[in-house]
């Protein structure tokens, strides 16, 4: 099969089309015919082993242990392991696998890391689902415990997890504000938000508004501006993050938590069969659908990593495997 491969940390030019073994799945895994992929921070994450700490956390120290890259991936069921329970052949699902994989003809994924794919929608927007989608859903329900009637903030609505937590948030019932680029305005407004700021404009922790939860997918503000721009009881989730902030928040966060009755913390997406149901039921009802910025082959990878790395992509990126070009 053909895959995106990689053997050592760098920039795109370290990623290779080449021809490999097909992947055989393990008893509980699910082997995957990937009719698309998606493009995450993650991705390039991984692929330049930066920030250093996630070598130690498990990628690899002096390269990378998972050669393929690609968490997120939507296609039909090839075969199953034996103790597959859910899954057949013929089955269209999505999901994924922290490991990586998606950018190949073939994936094999844990069973209970995959969903049905929602009915109403191509395998290039389930594709675009899984992480950011995720993400998005874990951070308002679980992390922020989102309630209706309250006031919440995205930054950064416009990129991959953005788009996704602008829809799901109304889906509570809340007031959703959306702080975005020049650029992408019109797109988050269309998203169904109640009120967009263009940070080029003006700066949404010094306004005088205040928010009951705040969901930050840039991690470019001290967790003191954030604090400052709380509802009292009100709770700050970090997705993107820079490792400053990171460790600001690890070390300080817990500090500004114990002493006041607001809450700041980090958090980061996990792959359940689950949650994507959720997701899933939530396409199939209309009220979330995915934006896709761009579409490339599975050999532009690099050049898809690169467009993502520059921070304007409006939506998702996402990979359409050349052997499946028809959705």
């Amino acid at each position: 099969m053909k895959a995106i491969v990689y053997y050592s940390y760098g920039s795109p030019d370290v990623l290779h089309l080449k021809e490999i073994e097909k992947p055989v799945p393990k008893d509980d895994e699910v082997l995957i015919k990937v009719r698309a992929a998606s493009v995450n921070p993650l991705e390039w994450h991984f692929m330049r082993g930066k920030p250093y700490f996630m070598r130690l956390m498990g990628i690899g120290l002096l390269k990378p242990k998972n050669n393929i890259l690609g968490v997120d991936m939507a296609g039909q069921v090839e075969s199953v392991g034996r103790n597959v329970k859910q899954l057949q052949p013929g089955d269209e699902v999505f999901g994924g696998s922290n490991s990586g994989g998606g950018y190949a003809d073939y994936a094999c994924v844990s069973e209970d890391r995959l969903a049905l794919k929602p009915a109403n929608i191509t395998f290039e927007e389930a594709a675009a689902i899984p992480i950011a989608g995720l993400t998005a859903l874990q951070g308002l329900r679980d992390k922020g415990k989102i309630q209706p009637g309250q006031k919440v903030l995205i930054n950064g609505a416009g990129g991959g997890v953005g788009t996704f937590a602008v829809q799901i948030a109304k889906s509570f019932g809340v007031e959703v504000t959306g702080v975005c680029s020049t650029g992408k305005l019109e797109m988050v407004s269309s998203l169904g938000t109640d009120r967009v700021i263009d940070y080029t404009q003006e700066d949404f922790t010094e306004n005088g508004h205040r928010y009951d939860l705040i969901l930050d997918n840039v991690g470019n503000r001290s967790i003191f501006d954030l604090k400052r721009a709380l509802n009292q009881k009100g709770i700050c989730v970090i997705i993107g993050f820079s490792p400053a902030i990171m460790f600001q928040t690890l070390f300080l966060g817990p500090l500004i938590s114990m002493t006041g009755s607001k809450k700041i913390g980090l958090m980061s997406a996990k792959i359940t069969g689950k949650d994507l149901v959720v997701l899933k039921e939530l396409f199939e009802a209309g009220k979330v659908k995915s934006i896709i910025d761009r579409r490339y082959k599975l050999s532009e990878v690099p050049e898809a990593i690169r467009y993502l790395e520059e921070g304007h992509a409006k939506g998702k990126v996402v990979i359409i495997l050349e052997h499946e070009s028809k959705t």
